[in-house]
């Protein structure tokens, strides 16, 4: 039966909108048997820093959707910026052709980032990113008669996507079980949370240097001549926004060149203003051979994702007859190129990056504040990305176990946290943390409401520890 076979009819449009999802919509990351049980949450539309549910409730953005609304939701102007190209140039591929606004932001997104980053090539989402850097780190190597050089070191715990490369890279062993064997030559190396440092916690400088320096140990461990790359996030989401230390990541540059591997800044999360800056490792001071980004560049108002390379890398791909053999159907799509010019625009024009730089002081201070009560143990992050760490015992930092993690962490805090007004991320997949990524409009009315809203709820948490 085709779509115009079956009309919806009247009765079908007042079917409960909750009954048709749980039927039909296979919802991403989510455990799909709980809504035999309860009614699927439903979004309805967005406008500023809040969005509505079919119920008519009024909830706090407190995660830019997923890391992504960095302009905030119902801004018309994207909108008819989307709906002038569709009408203008709906759909054509980069597949040897080209189209003016995937060059105009590709040249934007160039100029914008550090040193030598020239070279942009378009994905639709940030797992696709992460998997086009590391197929260009293995075929560059080749090119340039080093063909041993594959493998990939990342941090534990770390987040890197979902494609079988990707997910190979990723540092979190219960997301990739089900999917195994994976592509092979992802290896770890430890991250940077200061918090739970069995060695120079109370010495950030030393710890940095202690961590870098296991890259290094890891890199030497496989043998240097089979590492292609270094793939870190300038500040790791999995595990609650680990911060980088002081000299980490100039130590791991050092490190990099010392051994001829591609340092490649996962910065599908921390671009676009997320850190007060257009690319997040010029803040955190280091010249990445490779980065890679999706989510802000539209605000989420189209999909679209890239890898940016350095003019190094691309050289060998300039030879006669040589061809980079990968390639997404919708990469570069023109109407994500056109909206993501002007999201880049109306990022500019407002001074977003700055409004993050004046504000982030004052969002880190209010969510301090809950470092009074006795579930919170830490409270971490950077620009407009935080993490609030939840412990049964602060005095030992003693972590959720298995039962705590499903009843509170599972079970108990989205519901409530969205039922209280305040759409954020619960998240046990290291430590049991909730973390927090506004839109970069937000100022102290939204720092304060939503403190007070986790205030509230987390009290209630507490009761089920």
């Amino acid at each position: 039966m085709t779509l115009t076979d079956h009309p919806m009819q009247a009765a079908e449009t007042e079917r409960d909108l909750a009954s048709v999802a749980a039927d039909h919509l296979w919802m991403h990351f989510s455990r799909m048997g709980r809504y035999a049980d309860q009614p699927v949450p439903i979004v309805t539309r967005g406008e500023g820093v809040h969005l509505w549910d079919d119920r008519g409730r009024r909830i706090l953005d407190g995660l830019s959707g997923l890391f992504v609304v960095q302009v905030g939701h119902g801004r018309r102007e994207l909108a008819q910026v989307a709906a002038k190209q569709a009408e203008e140039l709906a759909y054509f591929p980069i597949w040897g052709y080209a189209h003016p606004h995937a060059i105009k932001l590709a040249e934007r997104l160039a100029d914008a980032a550090p040193g030598d980053l020239n070279r942009v090539f378009f994905t639709t989402g940030g797992g696709e990113a992460v998997e086009s850097a590391w197929k260009v780190a293995k075929q560059y190597f080749k090119l340039i008669g080093k063909p041993l050089k594959h493998k990939v070191i990342s941090r534990a715990i770390a987040y890197h996507g979902t494609p079988q490369g990707a997910l190979a890279i990723t540092g979190l062993p219960a997301m990739k079980q089900d999917f195994e064997p994976l592509t092979p030559g992802g290896h770890r190396a430890p991250n940077t949370n200061i918090y739970r440092a069995t060695e120079h916690a109370d010495d950030p400088e030393a710890f940095g240097r202690w961590a870098a320096d296991r890259i290094e140990e890891a890199i030497l461990f496989e043998g240097a001549d089979t590492v292609a790359a270094v793939v870190l996030e300038p500040v790791q989401n999995s595990g609650g926004c680990f911060t980088p230390p002081p000299g980490y990541f100039a130590r791991v540059r050092e490190i990099c060149d010392r051994h001829d591997v591609l340092l490649v800044s996962d910065e599908v999360i921390c671009a676009f203003g997320r850190h007060g800056a257009t690319f997040a490792c010029e803040k955190f001071g280091y010249q990445p051979d490779i980065i890679t980004c999706a989510k802000g560049m539209t605000s989420g108002y189209s999909p679209i994702g890239a890898m940016i390379a350095t003019d190094r890398i691309m050289e060998p791909f300039l030879a006669d007859k040589v061809a980079f053999p990968h390639g997404y159907t919708f990469g570069g799509h023109p109407v994500s190129c056109a909206v993501g010019l002007a999201n880049l625009d109306l990022m500019e024009r407002e001074g977003l990056n700055q409004r993050v730089l004046d504000n982030e002081q004052a969002f880190g201070d209010t969510l301090r504040t809950l470092l009074d009560l006795p579930i919170v143990g830490d409270v971490r992050g950077d620009g407009y990305f935080w993490a609030v760490e939840l412990v049964t015992d602060k005095a030992t930092k003693k972590t959720l176990d298995a039962a705590q993690r499903e009843r509170v962490i599972a079970n108990f805090l989205p519901g409530a946290l969205f039922e209280n007004g305040l759409y954020c991320r619960p998240d046990a997949r290291g430590d049991a943390v909730v973390q927090l990524a506004p839109p970069l409009i937000c100022g102290q009315q939204e720092f304060d409401e939503m403190t007070q809203i986790l205030r509230h709820t987390l009290t209630e948490a507490t009761g089920l520890l």
